[in-house]
Formats: structure tokens, C-alpha cells, sequence
């Protein structure tokens, strides 16, 4: 009930919060755990994603999931310098230290690290981190972003088009699907016409779907230690992908021409993370 409650808070006021570059950030660290594993969702998860799970051993995606809750409740803070409705995840890094299993009980840790102008805005980072008896096994960073004019005049850059590997089509009900193994109910992922409530013509896929998907493709057991996504445009549902690689490492999500997310996967390259 008080999560429902700090939800409906920060959807009142997000038509009245007004993103600022460099707003100060909330100094809470917010933990939960140790978290017990629910193996029937994390099974109904890996076969959404497409994840092999054969050993229990969690695919680096997931304690993205086990960490959302935690997060979410710091995005409805009031201190929160960012208004919730309309944030727009851009990118994450994600790093393994030592692999998780369904056995472990993990204690999450969220926070936001820093905000900055962006080119469409405002970006804050947050910080996930899980640990086993203290010790540091799994972390992410992710950029949000708030959508306003920006002095920011720094162009993006397209990389250029990977060889397409295979081909997905993907149904209406992902969204529904996804977000029913993540938790992440976000109204634009659920319905067309809850979509259309916020621009979109028809219901979007989550990036973090999509992030895992290709990550599956990658490596189908998600024992990589490192990987890193950035998200360029909506993905609507339904519609056809390709999946491109090069065997390097680097992988793509794209509909023609169209880049979706572009990312990598493998070995911890320090100087490639967006965030340590």
C-alpha cells in the first residue's frame, strides 16, 4: 500500500516538477534483501527472454528485476529531481563479479549517482548493486531521461548496420508478458490505448526486453560479465526485428535501417563502461 501510495505521489506531481541539470539528488541508498528467488518467475522470465537456465544460475539481466522495486521507489521520492511519468531509459551497464544463482539470497542496493544536461534534457544515473555477505557481485548503471529543451548541442552518432544473424517477430501482448515477469508495469508497455496516452501509436516493447533478448542471443545461458545497451528508439508491437552481430561482441536490434539499441557483450573492458 505505501509503495501504491508513493506511486500516485509522484504521478500527481510530475506535471509540476520542472527537471533541472545538476538538481541535487537524493542521498538515500535504499536496500532490500537478503531477497529470496522466486523460481517460478525467474524460470517464466528466461523463457520471456529467451535465456537457456539450465544450471540456476541467473542471467545477468536479472537482478536488474529483483533491484527494479527498490529503484522505482527512489524515482517517487520527492526529492527525486526528475518527474516520473515520461522518463525514458536511455542506457545501462551492467557488470558480473561472480555468478548468481537461484539459491543465493542477494541484498540489492539503489541509488541515484549523478544528473547531467543531455542533448534532449535531463539524465540522472542509478546505480544498482547486489552483494552476498557483503561482498560486491553484480552492478549496473543506467541513465533516465527527462525529456526538455537543452542548450546541449551534441549530435548522435549512428554506428554502423551489423550483419542480421535472425530475424524476431514480436507479438501485441510482449509488453504484457514482460512486464508480468519484471514487474515493470509501465502503461505505455500494456495497451495500445494507454500508449497512445503518452504519444505512442501503439504499445512498446521495454528496453530492458529488448537488452536481454539480444543478450540471449549472444550467450542463451546470460553468464557474460559484462554488457552494455544503449537504447535509440522505441521498439511498437507489433513488428518484425533483426538481431544483428559480428562476432566480436557487439550486437544490435534494428527494423530495416532503423537502429533500435545497439550494445556489447563479454569480457569487463573499463574503458568501454559508460559507468564504473
Amino acid at each position: 500500500m505505501t509503495d501504491l501510495l508513493a506511486l500516485a505521489g509522484a504521478v500527481i506531481r510530475a506535471p509540476l516538477t520542472r527537471a533541472r541539470p545538476h538538481a541535487p539528488l537524493p542521498r538515500t541508498r535504499i536496500t532490500r534483501g537478503p531477497l529470496r528467488v522466486d523460481e517460478a518467475r525467474l524460470t517464466a522470465y528466461a523463457r520471456v527472454c529467451g535465456f537457456r537456465h539450465a544450471d540456476g544460475t541467473l542471467p545477468l539481466t536479472y537482478p536488474h528485476v529483483l533491484g527494479f522495486p527498490a529503484a522505482m521507489r527512489l524515482m517517487c521520492r520527492r526529492d527525486f529531481p526528475l518527474p516520473l511519468l515520461g522518463l525514458v531509459h536511455t542506457w545501462i551497464t551492467i557488470t558480473r563479479h561472480a555468478p548468481l544463482t537461484s539459491a543465493d539470497r542477494p541484498e540489492i542496493t539503489v541509488y541515484a549517482k549523478e544528473s547531467a544536461p543531455h542533448r534532449r534534457g535531463t539524465e540522472v544515473t542509478m546505480v544498482t548493486e547486489a552483494r552476498l555477505a557483503g561482498r560486491l557481485v553484480w552492478e549496473s548503471a543506467s541513465g533516465y531521461l527527462a525529456r526538455h529543451p537543452s542548450t546541449v548541442d551534441t549530435p548522435p552518432t549512428k554506428p554502423p548496420l551489423l550483419p542480421t544473424t535472425t530475424e524476431w517477430h514480436l507479438p501485441p501482448d510482449l509488453g504484457r508478458r514482460y512486464a508480468a515477469v519484471s514487474g515493470d508495469r509501465n502503461p505505455i508497455h500494456l495497451h495500445p490505448l494507454t500508449a497512445r496516452a503518452f504519444g505512442f501509436t501503439r504499445t512498446v516493447a521495454h528496453g530492458m526486453w529488448t537488452f536481454a533478448r539480444c543478450l540471449a542471443e549472444q550467450d542463451p545461458t546470460g553468464e557474460q560479465a559484462y554488457a552494455r545497451a544503449e537504447f535509440r528508439s522505441p521498439v511498437l508491437l507489433p513488428c518484425s526485428v533483426g538481431h544483428g552481430a559480428d562476432g566480436t561482441g557487439a550486437f544490435q536490434l534494428r527494423s530495416g535501417d532503423r537502429l533500435h539499441l545497439t550494445g556489447f557483450s563479454g569480457e569487463y573492458e573499463e574503458t568501454s563502461a559508460r559507468s564504473a
